[in-house]
C-alpha cells in the first residue's frame, strides 16, 4: 500500500492510500516461486519518480508503474529494454539526470547494472561479474563511478521452497566494494576487500581528489539465517584510494541508526552532512528520531519524536535555491499511538532539535512503513 500527500502552495491538497495492484492479488498464497514469475511483484519496498514516471519497487522484480494519483499503470520495464530486475535504491544523479541502478540475481547473472538517461530511456546494460548468488539490495554513486556491494548474504537455492527468506549470512564469502566507470562495464570494475559486514542502505559516496568517500550504516555478525535478529547497524565511513588500492575503514558513531539519506541535490557530490534514523531496541521499524551528523567533526543533533510515537523513513526536501546540503526539510510520517492517527512531519534540516516547522493531521492511522520518497512536480 501506497501512502500519499499532496503539497502545493504551501497546503495540503490531499492525504490518499492505494494497493498497488500487482499481479499477485489474484494468487490464492504468495510463495518464493510464484514471488519470481515476471511482473509478480510485491511492490512494497520504495516508490521513485523519475523521468515522468512514477515507479513502486521490489527488488526482485520489474518496478510497477502509478499515476500522481497513486492508482496503478502497471508493470514498466523501460520499453522492453529491462530484461531483469531492478533495485529498490536507485540513484538520481544531481548534474546529469541519469537514473543509475541494478538487479541482483538468484541465478546467473548475478549482477546487472544499467544506466537510465534523463529523458527515461534505457542507455546502458553491463552483466557485472561476481562470485555468487548474494542480496544486495543497494550501491552509491560518485560524480564519475558507481560502487557495487558484493558482501557475504547468499541466497541458498536449496531452500526456496521453504517458508521464510533463503538468505544466510556467510563472512567466509568474504565483503568488497566494486569501483566502475558509470559509463563502463565489467572489465573495468575494481575490488576493494573489506572486513565482513553487511550493509542495508547507504547514505551517499563522493570523490575526493584519487579517493572515494563512502558512509553507510554497517551490520557486523548475522546469527540466524533468513535475515532475522538483525545486528545494531552503526555508521561508518570507507575511503577507498584509487591511486594505490587501499581502503581505510572507521566508525563515525556508536548510535544504532538505518535508513541513511542526504540531500539529493549532493547525491554523488562531496557533502558535509548526512542524516538517518535512529531505531528502537526492538529493531526495525520502530523509530525514536532522527540524527543529522556532520560528517567532517563527528557531531550530531537530534529530532526525538517522544513517547508513544514512531516514525518513518524521512524524506530530504531540498529549499527552493538550496546551495548547502543541509539547505531543507526532512518529512516524515509519524503514528501517535495515543491518538490513534498519524501526521506528516515537517522538520528544519538546519535545526533538527528545534520543534516541527509544520504538522499535517492526517485522518486515519499511516502504518510504520519503510522507504519513500519527495518527488516534485518537474519529476
Amino acid at each position: 500500500m501506497i501512502h500519499g500527500v499532496e503539497i502545493s502552495d504551501g497546503k495540503a491538497n490531499w492525504y490518499r492510500n492505494r494497493y498497488v495492484a500487482t499481479p499477485l492479488l489474484d494468487v490464492d498464497e504468495i510463495t518464493n516461486e510464484n514471488r519470481l514469475v515476471r511482473g509478480n511483484s510485491l511492490a512494497n519496498t520504495h516508490i521513485v519518480g523519475h523521468a515522468g514516471k512514477v515507479l513502486a519497487l521490489q527488488e526482485t522484480q520489474v518496478p510497477i508503474e502509478l499515476t500522481t494519483e497513486l492508482d496503478t499503470v502497471g508493470p514498466y520495464d523501460f520499453g522492453g529494454k529491462l530484461e531483469r530486475n531492478m533495485t529498490a535504491h536507485p540513484k538520481i544523479c544531481p548534474k546529469t539526470g541519469e537514473m543509475l541502478f541494478f538487479g541482483y540475481g538468484i541465478m546467473p547473472p548475478f549482477l546487472t547494472y544499467h544506466r537510465v538517461a534523463a529523458n527515461g530511456d534505457l542507455v546502458q546494460t553491463e552483466i557485472i561479474d561476481v562470485k555468487a548468488a548474494t542480496m544486495v539490495h543497494d550501491f552509491a554513486i560518485t560524480e564519475n563511478y558507481v560502487l557495487f556491494l558484493d558482501l557475504p548474504m547468499l541466497w541458498d537455492l536449496k531452500k526456496l521452497s521453504q517458508p521464510g527468506i533463503p538468505i544466510s549470512y556467510d563472512e567466509s564469502y568474504g565483503a568488497r566494494i566494486g569501483v566502475m566507470p558509470r559509463t563502463g562495464n565489467s572489465n573495468d570494475v575494481r575490488w576493494f576487500e573489506i572486513e565482513p559486514c553487511y550493509i542495508y542502505h547507504t547514505m551517499n559516496a563522493f570523490e575526493r581528489g584519487t579517493k572515494l568517500v563512502f558512509h553507510a550504516p554497517k551490520l557486523v555478525g548475522y546469527t540466524s539465517v533468513g535475515m532475522k535478529n538483525p545486528p545494531i547497524p552503526k555508521l561508518h565511513r570507507w575511503t577507498l584510494d584509487l591511486a594505490d588500492g587501499s581502503v581505510h575503514e572507521e566508525q563515525v558513531d556508536d548510535l544504532g541508526v538505518d535508513f541513511p539519506i542526504t540531500s539529493p541535490d549532493f547525491v554523488g557530490q562531496s557533502h558535509k552532512h548526512g542524516f538517518a534514523a535512529e531505531f528502537d531496541t526492538k529493531g526495525a521499524p520502530y523509530i525514536l528520531g532522527y540524527h543529522k551528523y556532520d560528517l567532517e567533526t563527528g557531531n550530531r543533533s537530534a529530532h526525538r519524536l517522544g513517547a508513544g510515537r514512531t516514525g518513518s523513513e524521512a524524506s530530504f526536501v531540498p529549499s527552493q535555491n538550496a546551495t548547502n546540503d543541509d539547505d531543507g526539510y526532512l518529512m516524515t510520517f509519524v503514528f501517535d499511538e495515543a491518538e490513534g492517527k498519524s501526521e506528516l512531519v515537517i522538520l528544519n534540516a538546519k535545526e533538527m532539535d528545534d520543534e516541527p516547522l509544520a504538522r499535517i493531521h492526517l485522518p486515519v492511522r499511516v502504518p510504520t512503513g519503510f522507504h519513500g520518497s519527495w518527488i516534485p512536480s518537474e519529476a
